[in-house]
């Protein structure tokens, strides 16, 4: 017996595999753009004064926490 539905159709995996692969490619360049936007930031933080760093860091951290809270708090409403 043919276990073999309309989904499983020849065009249909190759169309989920094309957009797959699609979805690899821009999967990499993100990981590609998100590393070389952090060696410009290492890059910038190595010549700047160790206090603006750790303020720099403080804020971000507190912006990212922040941010958090209120995606926490939307989705349970």
């Amino acid at each position: 017996m043919n276990k073999c539905y309309y989904n499983c159709s020849p065009k249909r995996n190759e169309r989920d595999r094309h957009k797959r692969s699609r979805r690899g490619i821009r999967l990499m360049l993100f990981l590609v753009a998100a590393l070389l936007l952090l060696g410009v930031v290492l890059g910038a933080v190595a010549h700047a004064p160790l206090a603006f760093t750790v303020v720099a860091a403080g804020v971000i951290a507190v912006w990212l926490a922040v941010f958090a809270a209120r995606e926490r708090h939307a989705r349970r409403n």
